[in-house]
């Protein structure tokens, strides 16, 4: 099944939570800021929150620097 990220469509095995996604795409689920069908997550709520396929997400890698 697919999932729209960043406009992009990814296979992915659903359903799964929102944390699972994001470590099977490589990142750390605390490096980034996550906007599912178009409401902000917040990082407490990953392991809770539910995707279905064609659910869309804008993830947004956290940087630190200065």
């Amino acid at each position: 099944m697919t999932i729209i990220a960043n406009g992009r469509p990814i296979e992915a095995t659903l359903p799964c939570t929102l944390e699972a996604f994001l470590v099977a795409q490589g990142l750390l689920p605390r490096s980034v800021v996550v906007e599912h069908n178009g409401e902000a997550v917040a990082p407490s709520e990953f392991c809770g929150r539910w995707l279905a396929a064609d659910d869309r997400l804008e993830i947004v890698k956290i940087v630190a620097g200065g």
